[in-house]
C-alpha cells in the first residue's frame, strides 16, 4: 500500500503549490507518479487528481474572472493537447523534457529581470500568446504538464492575484474537463486509474485548502516572484532528469 502515501504526499504538496502560484501540480506529481504508472498515464492521473481542487480555487475567485480573456488562449491550446495525447503513445520523452527545461529557465531569468527592473509588460503580443499556448498544449498532453507559460500569460494580463488566480484556475478546469475526456477515448487512461485518482484528490484538497489560507497575505508582487521561482526551478528539474 506505498502507492497511498505517494498519492497522498504528492498530490498535497500539489495542491499546495498550485494553490500558491496558480500552477505547478502537474510537475510536483510527475516527480512521483512515474514511480507508478507509464508517462502518458500518469499524466492523466496528474490532472484528474486536481480536478477538485482547481473547482474550489476557481470557484473561491469566480467574481474576477474576466472570461473573454481565455477564450482564444484555450482554442488554440486545447486542439494542440489533444493532438499530443495522441502523440504521447508513440514518441520518444527525453529530448522534449530537455527542451521544455532549457524553455522554463529561459523564460524564468527573463521575466525575473523584467520585474527587477520594473520592466512591466502591459500585454503580450498576439503571436507570442499563440506560441506560449501552442507549446503549453503540447507539453500537457505529453506529460500533463501545461501550466507555466500559461502562468505567465495570465500574469501578464491581469490586474491583481485574485484575478490572476480566477483566470489560471478557470482554464484549467476547461482543460481538464477537455484533456481527460480524450484521454479516456484514447485509451491513456482506464477506470483502474481511480484508485490512484481518488487517493490524490484528498490530498489535493488538503494541499488546496492551506495554500488557500496562506495566500491571504501575499501581495502579487511576492507572489510574482514565487511564480517564476518555481518555474526556474521547474526547468532545472527537467533538464537534470532528461540528462541523468
Amino acid at each position: 500500500m506505498s502507492w497511498v502515501f505517494v498519492m497522498l504526499f504528492a498530490a498535497l504538496v500539489a495542491g499546495f503549490v498550485q494553490g500558491v502560484t496558480g500552477f505547478g501540480s502537474g510537475i510536483i506529481m510527475m516527480i512521483f507518479l512515474p514511480s507508478l504508472l507509464p508517462i502518458n498515464q500518469s499524466a492523466g492521473v496528474s490532472t484528474l487528481t486536481m480536478v477538485v481542487a482547481i473547482i474550489m480555487v476557481a470557484w473561491h475567485y469566480r467574481k474576477f474572472l474576466r472570461w473573454q480573456k481565455l477564450v482564444v488562449p484555450f482554442i488554440i491550446y486545447i486542439c494542440m493537447a489533444i493532438f499530443s495525447v495522441y502523440l504521447s503513445k508513440f514518441i520518444a520523452t527525453g529530448y522534449l523534457k530537455i527542451l521544455l527545461g532549457l524553455l522554463l529557465v529561459t523564460l524564468a531569468l527573463y521575466y525575473l529581470f523584467m520585474n527587477i527592473h520594473s520592466i512591466k509588460l502591459k500585454t503580450i503580443p498576439i503571436y507570442v500568446m499563440v506560441i506560449f499556448a501552442l507549446v503549453s498544449g503540447f507539453f500537457n498532453g505529453m506529460f500533463g504538464i501545461g501550466g507555466p507559460l500559461m502562468a505567465l500569460y495570465f500574469l501578464t494580463i491581469s490586474n491583481s492575484k485574485e484575478n490572476y488566480l480566477a483566470s489560471i484556475q478557470t482554464f484549467f478546469l476547461m482543460d481538464t474537463i477537455f484533456i481527460t475526456t480524450m484521454r479516456f477515448a484514447s485509451g491513456v487512461l482506464t477506470l483502474g486509474n481511480f484508485k490512484y485518482i481518488l487517493v490524490g484528490m484528498v490530498g489535493a484538497i488538503v494541499g488546496t485548502i492551506l495554500a488557500n489560507r496562506f495566500v491571504k497575505h501575499l501581495n502579487l508582487k511576492v507572489m510574482t516572484y514565487c511564480i517564476y521561482g518555481f518555474i526556474g526551478i521547474s526547468g532545472v528539474y527537467y533538464l537534470l532528469t532528461a540528462l541523468t
